[in-house]
């Protein structure tokens, strides 16, 4: 297999295949070095966080898992009878998934076409794969294009303004940059590094207006720890 610019796709086969602990690095602009372990990845529904187990207890119908990673969303909603489509922009975790016979495509959302879905999820903060806010229209265009007249999408993301905060309780903020949410990645596995991308970090009050903006209705239906939560969105 091919693992160039493939860490996470890489790390998922090295602890499937070899049962590897070895850590993903997470390095981003904005904080320290965080580690990812390759387990977290691949865990089973009882060692999900409560917020994702509450997602997956609502998804309804044929359901779209987009950045299905090892595939542990999709193969649960399988085993609950689910029809499920999973996307990746990993590669290898593709393959992966198409040899536990889950229907999978290795493509970049954007870029995806289908017939629509009762249910598109987006779990770990899938509004990231908005990358800017500049994007998060479109990006929500897009999702409201994959989903049946009364679908909907379960998405998550964490306000991280706390970050900003100062002890007089002020708010230091980049004036160079366009919203305080935005940051950048690399995640490095052993010698593969994915490069320097893109990612959002979208705060409710953030979410609410640009769902507003393409018609789309937006309820907080979770509220977990750091200031994460889920959100579902339908058609107004």
């Amino acid at each position: 297999m091919d693992f160039s610019s493939d860490p996470i796709g890489y790390a998922i086969w090295d602890f499937k295949t070899n049962g590897s602990s070895e850590n993903i690095v997470v390095q981003s602009d904005m904080c320290d070095d965080d580690l990812l372990q390759p387990s977290y990845l691949c865990r089973s529904f009882d060692e999900m966080p409560e917020i994702e187990k509450f997602a997956l207890l609502n998804v309804e119908g044929k359901t779209l898992d987009v950045g299905a990673g090892s595939g542990c969303h999709a193969q649960y909603l399988i085993d609950k009878g689910h029809e499920v489509m999973a996307i990746d922009s990993s590669r290898n975790a593709i393959e992966l998934l198409k040899s536990q016979q889950i229907n999978a495509l290795c493509t970049e959302f954007e870029n995806y076409s289908a017939d629509q879905f009762d249910t598109v999820l987006l779990l770990m903060n899938g509004l990231g794969l908005a990358k800017r806010l500049s994007n998060l229209d479109q990006f929500l265009l897009k999702l409201k294009s994959l989903i049946k007249p009364n679908g909907k999408i379960i998405c998550d993301s964490s306000d991280i303004s706390y970050l900003f905060k100062e002890e007089d309780g002020g708010m230091w903020m980049d004036l160079n940059a366009e919203y305080f949410g935005e940051m950048k990645f690399n995640m490095v596995y052993k010698d593969v590094e994915s490069g320097w991308f893109d990612w959002i970090y979208v705060d409710p009050n953030t979410l609410k207006e640009h769902c507003e903006k393409v018609r789309l209705s937006c309820e907080i239906i979770f509220e977990g720890e750091n200031d994460h939560y889920l959100a579902e969105l339908k058609h107004l």
